[in-house]
């Protein structure tokens, strides 16, 4: 038998909870009020296991200029991904060495043409020629096992005269071991 709970402590009531006891644990005309929360456990569950692993994508949102440290990153220099600096605190990205493994590799620098700052323009400039450069220098994504996106100024940076989108590529699976950028005799970096 359902009975309403005790709602006297609780601020203005709930006169429409039910108790559950174990008896009715598996009478099916009692509602079960965990069924209702196992979608949300069996999402999160996918969602962290999803985080755990499984390929990254960045995109033009990943990073931009306005990022403490980014603007310090020249041609075929490696990087971290954005991470909070408690020290600084904001994110931020570091100049990683090569060889010593990093998230990321700046590979080509493209310049935007003057004008108003239009994000979608310079996005879609950012997609086309760091798609070239990335064609030219490995081929394809599924050859190389490798990724790119472009890092677009802000509008603050293209305000104080910023133009340039940064190419940088990127490992799905992982971090990168070395310069993964090639050289003109084909051999990678």
């Amino acid at each position: 038998m359902r009975r309403p709970m005790a709602t006297a402590g609780r601020p203005r009531g709930h006169p429409d909870v039910m108790s559950r006891s174990s008896a009715d644990a598996y009478d099916p005309a009692v509602p079960d009020p965990s069924a209702a929360r196992r979608p949300t456990l069996v999402a999160l569950l996918v969602l962290a296991l999803s985080a755990c692993g499984g390929p990254a994508h960045k995109d033009d949102a990943f990073v931009d200029a306005g990022v403490t440290g980014l603007l310090d990153i020249e041609l075929t220099e490696c990087f971290s991904d954005p991470e909070y600096s408690e020290l600084a605190g904001e994110d931020v990205v570091l100049y990683l060495a090569c060889d010593e493994g990093a998230d990321n590799q700046s590979f080509m620098f493209v310049q935007a043409p003057d004008g108003p700052w239009d994000r979608d323009a310079v996005a879609e400039l950012g997609w086309d020629e760091c798609g070239r450069g990335f064609e030219q220098q490995w081929s394809s994504q599924d050859e190389s096992g490798l990724d790119f996106y472009p890092i677009l100024p802000t509008p603050e940076t293209w305000a104080d005269g910023d133009r340039a989108v940064m190419c940088a590529v990127y490992d799905p699976d992982g971090r990168l071991e070395d310069s993964v950028l090639p050289r003109s005799d084909g051999v990678t970096l």
